[in-house]
C-alpha cells in the first residue's frame, strides 16, 4: 500500500511539473512572444524544418512544394503537444484517484490512464461536464482550473493563429511590393531608378519612408512570431533572403553611387538608416537564434573573384542610375569600393539564409550572381510607354 502510495506521489508531482512547463511554454511563446525564449516550441520549429528537409531531399522536384508545408505543420504540432501535455499531465493527477476521490455517475470505474485522459480532456472543452464527479475539495478546484486552462488555450491559441497569419500576409505583402518595385528583378537598382527617376527623388521619398516603416514591422513580426522564418514559398520573391537583399542592397547602392550633391540629403536621411539598421538587426537577431553555425561572422576577407563579381554588379547598378537621369559619383572606381565595402557587411547572411532555407542563391539575387544578366533588360525610356 505504500508503495502505491509512493507511486501515486510521483504521478502527482511529475504530472503537475508537466502542466507547469507547458504552460511555461505557451506563455514564453504566444504572451510574451520574444525570439528563442520558448521551452520547447522554439526547438521543435527547428527540429521539424531539419526534418522537412531530409525529407525533401530526394525529391528535388517537389522540394518546394514539400517545403511549403513545414511552417503549417509546426504550428499544428506545437498546439497539439500543448494540448496533449496538459492531458497527459492532468492524467498523471486524475487516474490514480478514479473510484476514490473521482467516481463516475455512471457506474463506471476505470482506473485507466486512458479514463484519465478522457476526464482531462473532457473538463477542458466543456468545462467540468463529465460523468465523473470529484468528490473532495481539492479535486473540484483541480476542475475548475483545467476547464480554466482549456478555455485559456482555445483563445490564446485561436489569437495566436489570427496574428500569425496576419503577420505573414503583411510578410507577404512588403515583399511583393519589393518584388514589383524592382521591375520583378530583385534589382535594387530598378527600384532605385524608379523611386528617383531624373534625380527627382523629392517625389519617391515617401516610397523609402513607406519602405523603412515596413522593414521596422517585418522585424518586429519576425521578434513576436519567429516561427514566421519557416513559412517557406516556392516564389523566391518570397524569401526573407529576397527581401534582405533588396533593403539592404537598395541602400549600399544609396551611398556608394548616388551624387553628394544631388543625392546627399537621401543619403543622410532617417529613412535609409532605418531600412540598414532594422534589416541587419533582423538579420543577426534571427541568425542567432535559427542558423546552426549561428552568426556567420567570417573573419576573412571575400576572395578578389567575389570582390570583381561585386564591382561588376555595381558598375550595372550605376549604368542603370545615369539611364534614369540620375547624377552619380563622379568616381566610379572610389565608389565601387564603397560598394564593396558595404556589401561585405551583410553578403554572408544573404547566403547562410539561402542556405539554411533551401533558396538557390541564383533565384534570390540573380544579378549579384550574374551581373551580366543586367543587359538583357530593356532601355529605362521603355518605361514611358510600357507597362509590367
Amino acid at each position: 500500500m505504500d508503495g502505491r502510495a509512493f507511486l501515486h506521489g510521483i504521478a502527482y508531482v511529475f504530472g503537475a511539473l508537466l502542466i507547469l512547463l507547458v504552460l511555461l511554454d505557451v506563455f514564453l511563446t504566444v504572451l510574451y512572444a520574444r525570439m528563442g525564449s520558448s521551452v520547447f516550441a522554439h526547438h521543435l520549429a527547428c527540429l521539424m524544418w531539419r526534418g522537412f528537409r531530409a525529407l525533401s531531399k530526394p525529391f528535388p522536384r517537389f522540394r518546394d512544394s514539400i517545403l511549403s508545408f513545414c511552417g503549417p505543420s509546426i504550428i499544428v504540432t506545437a498546439i497539439a503537444l500543448w494540448i496533449m501535455g496538459i492531458m497527459i499531465g492532468g492524467a498523471m493527477i486524475v487516474a490514480p484517484q478514479i473510484g476514490g476521490a473521482i467516481q463516475s455517475s455512471n457506474g463506471d470505474t476505470s482506473k485507466s490512464f486512458i479514463s484519465g485522459l478522457y476526464i482531462v480532456g473532457d473538463s477542458m472543452t466543456t468545462v467540468g461536464a463529465t460523468e465523473y464527479r470529484p468528490q473532495t475539495p481539492g479535486y473540484r478546484l483541480f476542475y475548475v482550473f483545467i476547464s480554466v486552462i482549456g478555455l485559456t488555450m482555445i483563445t490564446l491559441t485561436l489569437t495566436y493563429l489570427l496574428e500569425i497569419y496576419n503577420a505573414l500576409q503583411q510578410r507577404n505583402t512588403f515583399a511583393m511590393k519589393m518584388h514589383h518595385a524592382s521591375g520583378d528583378s530583385g534589382d535594387a537598382a530598378e527600384l532605385i531608378a524608379g523611386v528617383g527617376p531624373s534625380g527627382k527623388f523629392e517625389a519617391g521619398y515617401g516610397h523609402l519612408s513607406e519602405m523603412s516603416a515596413e522593414v521596422i514591422q517585418l522585424c518586429e513580426g519576425h521578434h513576436f512570431y519567429p516561427v514566421l522564418l519557416y513559412f517557406r514559398f516556392r516564389e523566391p520573391q518570397y524569401a526573407l533572403s529576397r527581401i534582405a537583399l533588396i533593403n539592404l542592397d537598395t541602400v549600399t547602392l544609396i551611398k556608394s553611387a548616388l551624387s553628394d550633391e544631388q543625392g546627399g540629403w537621401v543619403k543622410e536621411s532617417a529613412a535609409v538608416a532605418q531600412i540598414w539598421l532594422s534589416t541587419m538587426k533582423m538579420l543577426t537577431e534571427l541568425a542567432v537564434v535559427f542558423l546552426p553555425q549561428g552568426l556567420p561572422t567570417d573573419g576573412n576577407e571575400p576572395d578578389e573573384a567575389t570582390k570583381e563579381r561585386w564591382r561588376q554588379r555595381y558598375h550595372a547598378g550605376v549604368a542603370r542610375l545615369r539611364e534614369a537621369g540620375i547624377e552619380t559619383i563622379e568616381d566610379e572606381r572610389q565608389g565601387s569600393e564603397t560598394y564593396v565595402s558595404l556589401r561585405a557587411r551583410w553578403d554572408r547572411y544573404l547566403w547562410a539564409f539561402a542556405g539554411h532555407m533551401v533558396h538557390p542563391m541564383e533565384q534570390v539575387d540573380p544579378i549579384g550572381c550574374d551581373p551580366g544578366r543586367a543587359e538583357d533588360r530593356p532601355p529605362f525610356e521603355h518605361r514611358l510607354r510600357a507597362a509590367g
